[in-house]
């Protein structure tokens, strides 16, 4: 199956503007989620053998999930649910609707199996994706929901912007992720400073603990992060008990050698995964592994999956890796992942 993905249509696909054949693929997800048999037929394609996992209290079915940035508005999950993942992570969404940055703000790479991307958060809002969720209603996998600031709010008033975001979405999430690492908002990556970081984190935790139920907290990180504000966000993390997830997209650009070396956003895909991958090795060095850690970055075959888990990630997510090998990579991974599992029992 990932065979004629990758023969036909990957490349038909690839034909289109990268961002009009994402909203296109968005608006099919969502008309044919309405239709029961549709799902189940996807489910049942799709499926895999269980390996559950329970982390901060969230039962996952499997280790792998969808990061953040594919369902921005949180409007396709109930079809999304249905292809194998053990989560998913939805967003990021802002406090209050935003259009993003300018087009074209989305590139692939297909030499590189990479993408870059200057989105800016573009997304319908925090109360118009919670009535997306409220109409979905419960899935069969736990979600996380991604949250960002908005992008004409000041750094000062940033804890407010996110925590009124939390406030409004969580009846609806299982966890929820701040975004703090994107690098196409402006100075957004200053809040891993440390004491910016402490302004932004204190509100967020007291508002959870003051909640009877408790919901898990993650923030996730530039792999771009300085070496001290690293070490800082994982000491707090074991403090204040929140996760981690390693890492959003990077500005790097010595990690390639073409013409997309100059252009400005977010690089993820195969370039990603060293970079990331030492980040993740680091931040479980800091950390002890004593806080839940998502790994996230240059996974664009099984073994860079199955490797993030070796480096001492509980939960590894992908997306850039979707776009080039197909919905069935899901189901390949899992199935990797377990047999690799196997052989060393």
């Amino acid at each position: 199956m990932n065979f004629l993905y990758k023969q036909i249509t990957r490349r038909l696909l690839f034909q289109f503007d990268p961002e009009f054949v994402h909203d296109s693929m968005i608006r099919v997800a969502v008309f044919f989620q309405r239709f029961d048999f549709i799902c189940s037929i996807i489910d049942f394609v799709c499926k895999t053998k269980a390996e559950p996992i329970e982390i901060k209290g969230i039962k996952f079915p499997n280790r792998l999930g969808l990061a953040a940035g594919f369902d921005k508005d949180c409007s396709a999950a109930k079809i999304i649910s249905k292809v194998g993942f053990g989560f998913l992570e939805l967003g990021t969404v802002t406090l209050r609707p935003q259009t993003g940055n300018l087009k074209p703000r989305l590139f692939r790479l297909p030499k590189e199996k990479a993408i870059i991307n200057r989105m800016g958060f573009n997304n319908i809002g925090a109360r118009a994706a919670a009535k997306n969720l409220e109409k979905m209603g419960k899935l069969n996998i736990p979600i996380g929901i991604n949250i960002g600031k908005n992008a004409d709010c000041s750094l000062e008033d940033a804890a407010s912007n996110y925590l009124q975001s939390l406030e409004i979405l969580y009846p609806y999430g299982d966890y929820f992720t701040l975004n703090i690492s994107s690098p196409n908002t402006k100075d957004l990556r200053t809040l891993h400073e440390s004491e910016k970081f402490k302004k932004l984190i204190e509100p967020i935790l007291n508002f959870v603990n003051s909640k009877s139920e408790k919901k898990p907290i993650f923030i996730k990180i530039s792999p771009d992060i300085e070496i001290s504000d690293l070490a800082n966000i994982s000491k707090a993390a074991i403090e204040m008990d929140f996760g981690l997830i390693v890492s959003n997209t990077t500005i790097r650009r010595d990690v390639l050698k073409n013409e997309h070396k100059d252009m400005e956003g977010g690089l993820s895909g195969r370039p990603l995964k060293e970079l990331s991958n030492d980040v993740l090795k680091k931040t479980v060095m800091f950390t002890a592994s004593k806080v839940p850690i998502i790994a996230s970055g240059g996974i664009t075959d099984c073994s860079t999956a199955e490797e993030k888990l070796k480096f001492g990630a509980d939960l590894i997510q992908v997306y850039t890796g979707l776009i080039y090998e197909g919905p069935f990579f899901v189901k390949d991974i899992l199935k990797y992942i377990y047999k690799k599992a196997e052989n060393r029992n």
